[in-house]
């Protein structure tokens, strides 16, 4: 499980690094184009902020406060006894923390650019966070559900 959780974890820093450096690289700053007409634009931002915005535009604040999170996240993860399942959505959480938290350091912003229209634009590390904390939920959900055995 080692192994999956490490894979995943380096797979999602590097698919996120490699797309943040070639929208960085192909777009301007808030140049936006038509990626899935009436759905999906790429729209090149660069967010000093926290998420949605919020938290002000302090990087190494910003930074340490992502930091802490990933931490806490890795004690529990440490003690979680779950499958594969779990191990992957702790390493897309890992994965997305570590990329945001590199562009912060290296850049004083995060690199964001899937831009629905509608919400917030966010980054490969944003949907991967995302995407963990979502299957976590689930997991609770279900073994919260699940009949306890008679004592």
């Amino acid at each position: 499980m080692k192994r999956l959780f490490a894979l995943v974890a380096v797979l999602v820093i590097v698919v996120d690094q490699l797309v943040k450096h070639w929208v960085s690289t192909s777009f301007m700053p808030d140049e936006s184009r038509i990626f899935v007409p009436h759905v999906l634009w790429l729209t090149y931002v660069q967010n000093q902020h926290g998420a949605f915005g919020l938290f002000g535009s302090h990087p190494l604040i910003l930074a340490a406060l992502a930091s802490v999170v990933l931490v806490s996240f890795f004690i529990w993860y440490r003690q979680e006894r779950g499958g594969w399942g779990t191990h992957v959505a702790f390493a897309l959480i890992l994965g997305g923390a570590i990329g945001n938290i590199a562009d912060r350091i290296r850049l004083g912003y995060v690199v964001d650019f899937f831009d629905l229209r509608w919400f917030p634009v966010f980054n490969v590390a944003d949907s991967c966070i995302t995407i963990g904390v979502a299957l976590l939920l689930l997991r609770m959900i279900v073994h919260e559900a699940k009949p306890k055995a008679a004592e």
